[in-house]
C-alpha cells in the first residue's frame, strides 16, 4: 500500500483535532471541580471520597489516552520517514539515471581534471621542494636503442637495449611526441620524424606518473648543431582502482618442501634443527622431501631423519636416494615426480637457507593453482668472516646474523633457485631439465618458462627467507658458462663493493691504524 504525503498530513491534521477536543474536555471537567469549591461549600466526607475516585478515575483514562496518542504519533512519524527514504532514493535513482546516460562525456570531464591536477603536481612545469636529497627521483638518458640505468640491480647491466614493455614504452612516448610537434606543421612541408630524435630522458614518480624529455635536431635550423627542439610528455597514473577483492584460507594449504642433498651433513643438521622448531613445532603444515645424491653419508642422513621421526612423532617426512652424481635440477625433477598429488604445493628450498613463518605463510598466499607462481628475491649474506672483522667485532651466533643491512648482505636478484608452485603447473610447463648437470642454469631456464606463458610470476623481496654464507667450490668439469656463472655468484657472495675495497686497501689502512697508534703513545707519553 502506497501512502502518499497528503495522507500523512491529513492524519497529522486528525490527530491534532483529536488532541485539542481531549485538552478541552479535560479543562471542562477540572471547572467543575474548581466551582464546586469556590462556592464555598465544605464538601463531607463522602463528597472527598467521590471526588478523589473520579480525579483518580479521570487521571487514568487521560493517560490510557496519551499512550494511545504517543503510539499514534510514533507510527505517523516513521511512516512519514520511510516515505521520506524513498523519496530521496528515487531523486538519487534519477540523478544515476541520468549520469549513466552521458558516461563518456561525464568520464572525459573527471578525467582532464585529475590529469591536470597530476601535471600541476609534477616537477614538469615547476619545481617541487624536498625535504632531503634522497627523496628525489633520478632520471634514466636514453636513446633509440640504449637505456643507460641508474638503478639496473645485480643481476642486470647498467646499460641495455630497449626490450619488453620499456621498449614499447619509449617507442609509444617517442611517436607521441613526434605527432604533438607535426601537428603544428601543417603549413610546412618538413615533418618530424625519429630520425631526427637524439636522445632523452624519464623517470617515474610513483605517485603522479612518469616524466619523459625528449630532444630532437630542430627541423627550422638543421644546419646548427647547437639548436633542438625539445618535447616534455607526461604519463600520468589514473585514479586508484580496486580490481578483485578475496578472500584466502591458507590453514589446510601444506606446502611441500623439496630439498636436494649431497654431503654436507652438519650443514643438514642445522638446517633440521630450524625445521623442527619453525615447520614441526609452529607451522605444521609442511612435508620434507629429501633427495640424496651418492651413498657417502646417506647412513647419516637416516639417522637424523629417524630420530626426527620418532622424537616429534612426525611422519612427514621421506628420503629418497639417487647413486649419481649431485644434479640440483634432477633432485627437484624427482622429488617432484614422487608427489602424488596434483594439487600439491612445492617449494623448492636449498640446504643454506633459512626461512620463517612469515615466508611460509607468502608462499602459500603468492601462489595459485593455474594462474600464479612464487619467485621471492632471497636476501643473501656476505661472509661473516670479512664484515665483521672489518668492523672489529666478533662474529655473532648465526641466527643473530639474519638481519637486512647494506653491509650485511644484498638481494639476490639474479637467483631463481627458490620458488613456491603447484605440482600440476610444474608438470604443465614440463618439469625441470634434467640434462643440466652440476651447479646451476636448470632454475633460470624454469623460471623463462613461466615468464613465456600465461602465468603471472610473483616476483618480490622477501624479508623472510635469507640465503647464508658458505664457501663456494666452482668444478672445473663445468661447462664455461656454468663456471663463469659460478665464479661471478662467488664473487657477489664474499662481501660488498665497499668491503672488497677495503681488503684490497687493507695494508694501507693497517699503516694508519699503526700511524694514528704511535700518535696517541706521543700524546700520552707528553701528558
Amino acid at each position: 500500500m502506497r501512502i502518499t504525503m497528503p495522507r500523512i498530513l491529513l492524519l497529522l491534521f486528525l490527530l491534532s483535532m483529536a488532541t485539542m477536543m481531549f485538552v478541552a474536555r479535560c479543562g471542562i471537567n477540572m471547572d467543575k471541580v474548581l466551582l464546586h469549591q469556590n462556592a464555598g461549600v465544605e464538601p463531607s466526607f463522602h463528597d472527598k471520597e467521590h471526588y478523589e475516585a473520579l480525579l483518580s478515575q479521570q487521571r487514568l483514562e487521560y493517560e490510557r489516552r496519551i499512550n494511545s496518542l504517543e503510539n499514534q504519533l510514533a507510527d505517523l512519524t516513521r511512516t512519514l520517514q520511510q516515505v521520506q527514504s524513498k523519496s530521496r532514493e528515487n531523486d538519487r535513482q534519477e540523478v544515476e539515471d541520468e549520469m549513466e546516460a552521458i558516461p563518456i562525456k561525464s568520464s572525459a570531464i573527471d578525467y582532464h581534471k585529475f590529469n591536470a591536477m597530476q601535471l600541476e603536481t609534477s616537477e614538469l612545469l615547476h619545481g617541487v621542494p624536498y625535504k632531503t636529497e634522497y627523496e628525489m627521483e633520478s632520471f634514466n638518458m636514453f636513446t633509440l636503442n640504449r637505456i643507460y640505468l641508474i638503478n639496473p640491480g645485480l643481476g642486470r647491466r647498467v646499460v641495455e637495449k630497449p626490450i619488453g614493455y620499456k621498449k614499447k614504452d619509449l617507442f609509444e612516448v617517442l611517436g607521441h611526441a613526434v605527432d604533438s610537434m607535426n601537428a603544428r606543421r601543417r603549413a610546412k612541408k618538413d615533418l618530424y620524424s625519429t630520425d631526427h630524435f637524439l636522445q632523452g630522458i624519464y623517470r617515474v614518480d610513483p605517485s603522479v606518473g612518469a616524466h619523459y624529455e625528449l630532444y630532437f635536431r630542430d627541423l627550422d635550423n638543421m644546419t646548427s648543431d647547437t639548436s633542438y627542439s625539445k618535447v616534455s610528455i607526461m604519463r600520468p597514473f589514473g585514479p586508484l582502482m580496486t580490481a578483485v577483492t578475496e578472500k584466502i584460507d591458507t590453514a589446510k594449504e601444506m606446502i611441500n618442501l623439496i630439498l636436494p642433498l649431497s654431503g654436507r651433513i652438519e650443514t643438514f643438521r642445522t638446517f633440521l634443527d630450524r625445521f623442527i622448531k619453525l615447520c614441526i613445532l609452529i607451522d605444521q603444515r609442511v612435508y620434507l622431501t629429501v633427495v640424496y645424491f651418492g651413498f657417502e653419508g646417506l647412513n647419516d642422513v637416516k639417522s637424523l631423519l629417524n630420530f626426527v621421526t620418532r622424537k616429534y612423532n612426525f611422519s612427514n617426512i621421506k628420503l629418497i636416494n639417487l647413486n649419481e652424481k649431485f644434479s640440483r635440477g634432477k633432485g627437484l625433477e624427482v622429488g617432484a615426480k614422487s608427489l602424488t598429488s596434483s594439487d600439491a604445493l612445492m617449494f623448492f628450498c636449498d640446504v643454506d637457507v633459512v626461512f620463517s613463518a612469515d615466508f611460509l605463510e607468502r608462499c602459500r598466499m603468492n601462489t595459485e593453482k593455474g594462474r600464479r607462481v612464487y619467485y621471492p628475491i632471497v636476501f643473501s649474506l656476505y661472509n661473516p668472516k670479512v664484515v665483521y672483522s672489518l668492523h672489529d667485532a666478533p662474529i655473532p651466533k648465526q641466527k643473530d646474523q639474519l638481519i637486512i643491512s647494506r653491509d650485511a648482505g644484498f638481494w639476490r636478484d639474479f637467483g631463481y633457485g627458490m620458488t613456491c608452485q603447484y605440482h600440476s603447473d610444474f608438470l604443465k610447463l614440463g618439469g625441470i631439465d634434467e640434462d643440466i648437470k652440476g651447479w646451476g642454469g636448470e632454475d633460470v631456464l624454469l623460471f623463462r618458462k613461466y615468464v613465456k606463458s600465461n602465468y603471472m610470476v610473483v616476483r618480490a623481496t622477501d624479508p623472510g627467507i635469507f640465503h647464508l654464507w658458505h664457501e663456494k667450490h666452482c668444478d672445473p668439469n663445468l661447462t664455461s658458462e656454468q663456471y663463469r656463472s659460478c665464479i661471478r655468484s662467488k664473487a657477489l657472495n664474499e662481501a660488498s663493493h665497499a668491503q672488497l675495497g677495503m681488503l684490497a686497501f687493507k695494508d694501507e689502512v693497517d699503516l694508519h691504524r699503526s700511524y694514528k697508534k704511535k700518535e696517541q703513545a706521543k700524546l700520552n707519553g707528553q701528558l
